[in-house]
């Protein structure tokens, strides 16, 4: 079994900053791309920040130079640094993990996490 359990979400006034972190545990010895996903009321969940295990980025445009993705593959964490923080990235942020479960035969799968609420106030 698999857990993703992130911290650090909470409210923050606009221009502030706050760090998400996200730590896999039980069966995920190893793990592949991870990220961060968001979710605001009424929306659909996008991407906003995903690395592979070889520290390869990629972002969501709006968050492009305000956001920094990071990840630990010893610890099997990943951490997402929101700088300057707008009214709009308010949302649920949800930990999304592809955990290889094993190599021979290989099998791995996506896991989530609970999610944590981030209100950016104006």
């Amino acid at each position: 079994q698999v857990q993703l359990v992130e911290s650090g979400g909470g409210l923050v006034e606009a221009g502030g900053s706050l760090r998400l972190s996200c730590a896999a545990s039980g069966s995920a010895s190893r793990t592949g791309t991870m990220g961060w996903y968001r979710q605001a009321p009424g929306k659909q969940r996008e991407l906003v920040a995903s690395i592979t295990s070889a520290a390869i980025t990629n972002y969501a445009s709006p968050v492009k130079g305000r956001f920094t993705i990071s990840r630990d593959n010893v610890k099997n964490t990943v951490s997402l640094q929101m700088n300057n923080l707008k009214p709009e990235d308010t949302a649920i942020y949800y930990c999304n993990a592809n955990v290889i479960l094993s190599m021979i035969p290989w099998n791995a799968a996506d896991y989530w996490g609970k999610g944590t609420l981030v209100t950016v106030s104006s």
